[in-house]
């Protein structure tokens, strides 16, 4: 079964917008680049990307970018989703050690979600899996 454990958002001012989270709701930043910055509170990863990050690829929606979805079983959720009209989007993540890790699609409204395994959401998202 899938679990939603990620959230990305797009805004001009990622410092001021990770420090609401942070001081509102307990958040711990985790991670942090010139173009985003990654918040978790354990169970849910949040990241805030500028407009100006290179996997932004010409994209300049603002707001929600995409949500995460943890998986046990990457073919079969993938599967299930392909069968309910989602589309691929992007290419596959693997981590170093050669392992997939993440799959991105468009459901059918055209909203990017991806399908992430255990180890890329304890290692990258910082959340308990």
């Amino acid at each position: 079964m899938a679990k939603l454990r990620h959230i990305a958002m797009v805004v001009e001012e990622m410092e001021k917008t990770a420090q609401f989270y942070e001081k509102s709701f307990g958040m711990q930043r985790v991670r942090q680049t010139d173009t985003a910055i990654g918040l978790s509170d354990g169970v849910v990863s949040l990241v805030i990307i500028h407009p100006s990050n290179v996997n932004m690829k010409g994209d300049s929606r603002r707001g929600l970018h995409h949500l995460g979805f943890l998986v046990d079983d990457m073919d079969r959720e993938s599967a299930k989703v392909e069968a309910n009209g989602a589309v691929r989007h992007g290419g596959i993540i693997h981590s170093e050690r050669g392992t997939e890790t993440e799959r991105k699609y468009r459901d059918p409204n055209g909203q990017v979600f991806d399908l992430t395994s255990p180890e890329y959401a304890r290692d990258f998202w910082h959340i308990a899996v």
